[in-house]
C-alpha cells in the first residue's frame, strides 16, 4: 500500500472517530437534560454564553459595513412611441378663402381627356391622371376614421402622382388605404407632410423639397419635367390647408395644377408668384414644396 493511500485511510478512521464523539456525547447530553438538568445547564451555559458574544460581535459588525447598492434588475420600459412630425394644418376640403376671376384655358392650352381608359389633364409635363375627392366612388371611402371627400387631398394628390409616373394602378382609395398602414394620416386634419416624401420614394420616385421658393426656381422646375406637389394655405385654393399637384408651365409662363377638389380650378393657368405667395408657412417633412421626377437622385 502506498504512503498515499495509507495517510487517507487514517483521515478516515479519525473522522469517522470524531464523528463517533460527537454522536455519544449528544446522545450524553440528551440523556442528561432530562435526568440532570442541573449538571446539564452547568456543562451547556459556557457555550452559550459564547455563542451569544459571536452573533452579538458579528452583528456589530454587519451593522458597521456600509450598505451595497447593486444595479436594479428591473427591466426598464421602453419609451412611449412619439412622433416628432409637426401636425398638419386642417386640410378639410372647404372652399377657398378669395374667388379668382380667371378664366378657363382653352382646350388647345388644357382639357380634360380620356387616355386608356382613365381621365387625365392634357397640356402638362405629361398628361396627368386625374381623381377629384370630392366625387365618387372616393368621396365615401375611409381614410382612417375619417373620409377622402373631407381629408383626402393628400391620397388623392399622391394616386394621381403614382398612376401618372409608374406602371401602377393607383386610385385614391388604395393610396388612402397605404397613408393609413405607413402612419401618415392625421386623424381628423388630413395627412402628415411626410406623405409626400415617403410615398414617393416607396414608389421608386424622386423626391425633394424646392428649397429656394421662388417664382423663378419653381418655373424652372417645372420647364426641367418635373412635376411639383404644392401644400397650400388659405387664398384661392382653400380656407386651410390643401394639397394640389403642379404639372407644368404654359408658353407664357403660367402654371397648370391638378387640384384634387376642383375640375374648374385645374382648367385655370396660375401665375408662378400666387402660388409661391399661398403656400403654407409650415417647413416640416420637406413642406411647402416638393419636385417630383422618374430619374435616379443625384449624389
Amino acid at each position: 500500500m502506498s504512503r498515499k493511500s495509507r495517510f487517507h485511510k487514517k483521515i478516515n478512521i479519525i473522522g469517522l472517530l470524531l464523528l463517533a464523539v460527537l454522536c455519544i456525547g449528544g446522545v450524553e447530553l440528551l440523556v442528561c437534560r432530562f435526568a440532570s438538568p442541573q449538571l446539564f445547564d452547568r456543562i451547556t451555559q459556557p457555550v452559550l454564553s459564547f455563542g451569544r458574544q459571536v452573533l452579538d460581535s458579528g452583528k456589530e459588525l454587519i451593522e458597521k459595513i456600509p450598505p451595497i447598492h447593486l444595479p436594479s434588475l428591473k427591466k426598464e420600459e421602453a419609451p412611449e412611441k412619439t412622433t416628432q412630425e409637426e401636425a398638419p394644418a386642417s386640410q378639410l376640403a372647404t372652399d377657398p378663402t378669395l374667388q379668382t376671376a380667371q378664366q378657363e384655358e382653352a382646350p388647345g392650352v388644357t382639357h380634360f381627356a380620356q387616355r386608356k381608359g382613365r381621365e387625365v389633364l392634357t397640356g402638362g409635363n405629361v398628361d396627368m391622371v386625374y381623381f377629384n375627392q370630392a366625387e365618387e366612388p372616393w368621396a365615401s371611402q375611409p381614410y382612417g376614421s375619417d373620409d377622402i371627400g373631407g381629408y383626402g387631398c393628400g391620397p388623392t394628390s399622391m394616386a394621381m402622382i403614382i398612376a401618372t409616373l409608374t406602371d401602377e394602378t393607383m386610385t385614391p382609395t388604395t393610396m388612402a388605404q397605404w397613408a393609413v398602414e405607413h402612419g401618415h394620416w392625421a386623424k381628423g386634419s388630413g395627412s402628415y407632410h411626410s406623405l409626400i416624401q415617403n410615398t414617393g420614394a416607396a414608389f421608386g420616385l424622386t423626391v425633394s423639397p424646392l428649397k429656394n421658393l421662388t417664382a423663378d426656381s419653381l418655373t424652372q422646375a417645372l420647364a426641367s419635367g418635373q412635376v411639383c406637389v404644392a401644400l397650400m394655405r388659405e387664398g384661392h385654393f382653400t380656407s386651410g390647408g390643401h394639397f394640389i399637384v403642379l404639372r407644368g408651365v404654359t408658353l407664357e409662363g403660367k402654371i397648370l395644377v391638378a387640384d384634387p377638389n376642383s375640375r374648374q380650378r385645374s382648367l385655370i393657368a396660375w401665375d408662378p408668384q400666387l402660388i409661391i405667395d399661398e403656400l403654407s408657412h409650415s417647413r416640416s417633412s420637406g413642406a411647402p414644396l416638393w419636385c417630383i421626377s422618374t430619374l435616379p437622385q443625384q449624389n
